[in-house]
C-alpha cells in the first residue's frame, strides 16, 4: 500500500468483521527518535493463537470473498521493512491489538498519508460502532471518541449526519495543525444540526 493510513484501514475493517463495537486508533510519533507508532485495538471475538500465527500468512483469510488476505501481512512488512517491528495480542471472545513500529529515517518508510480521511470513512461507513482515534507527536495529543460525541449529539442525530461529519473533518484538520505546528489551541465546539 502507498500510505500507511490504508493499512489502518484495512486492519479496523478487520476488527469491524470480527464484530467490534468499539476500535480504538492510536497514533504516535516520536521524531526525535525517529519512531512512528500505530495501535490498532477492537473488542471483537478476537483470535485463538493458532489463528494469531495464520493471520500474517497472506494465503489464509477468514473472508469468503476472495482466496487471500493481504492486510496484516503487508502491514508487517511494511513496518520491519524499516527495522521496525509487528505485533498482534489477541484474546478468543475479547478483542484484538495489533501493534505496528516504523523506523521513519529509513529509505522504506511509506508515509503515513490521509489518517483523517481514513477515520472520517469508517465513521460514515459505521455509524453504530465507536471509534476512539488519538494521534500524538511529542508531547501534543489530539483526540476523538465517538462515544462522547455521541452522547452530545443525543439518539437522534446520527455520527453519519453530513453536518457532523463536516464538524469532525474540520475537527481533525484544525488538531493536525496543532499538531503538526505544536501551538496550542482549544477543541471547537461541539456540531449543531438542524
Amino acid at each position: 500500500m502507498r500510505e500507511l493510513s490504508l493499512n489502518v484501514l484495512d486492519i479496523a475493517q478487520n476488527s469491524i468483521t470480527a464484530g467490534a463495537k468499539r476500535i480504538r486508533i492510536l497514533i504516535r510519533e516520536d521524531r526525535q527518535r525517529n519512531l512512528l507508532q500505530i495501535r490498532v485495538e477492537d473488542d471483537g471475538c478476537g483470535m485463538t493463537p493458532e489463528q494469531v500465527k495464520q493471520v500474517c500468512d497472506p494465503f489464509y483469510t477468514s473472508r469468503t470473498t476472495r482466496k487471500v488476505g493481504l492486510g496484516v501481512p503487508l502491514f508487517k512488512m511494511a513496518a520491519e521493512m524499516t527495522g521496525g517491528s509487528f505485533r498482534i495480542d489477541s484474546v478468543r471472545d475479547a478483542g484484538t491489538k495489533v501493534d505496528a513500529e516504523f523506523c521513519t529515517d529509513h529509505v522504506d518508510m511509506i508515509p503515513l498519508g490521509d489518517i483523517n480521511s481514513t477515520v472520517i470513512l469508517l465513521i460514515r461507513c459505521n455509524p453504530c460502532l465507536d471509534f476512539e482515534f488519538r494521534r500524538r507527536i511529542g508531547e501534543e495529543e489530539l483526540s476523538l471518541d465517538t462515544a462522547l460525541l455521541r452522547g452530545e449529539l443525543g439518539e437522534n442525530i446520527p455520527l453519519n449526519d453530513a453536518d457532523v461529519l463536516q464538524w469532525i473533518a474540520e475537527y481533525l484538520e484544525q488538531e493536525t495543525r496543532r499538531l503538526l505546528s505544536g501551538a496550542q489551541s482549544t477543541p471547537a465546539a461541539a456540531p449543531q444540526t438542524s
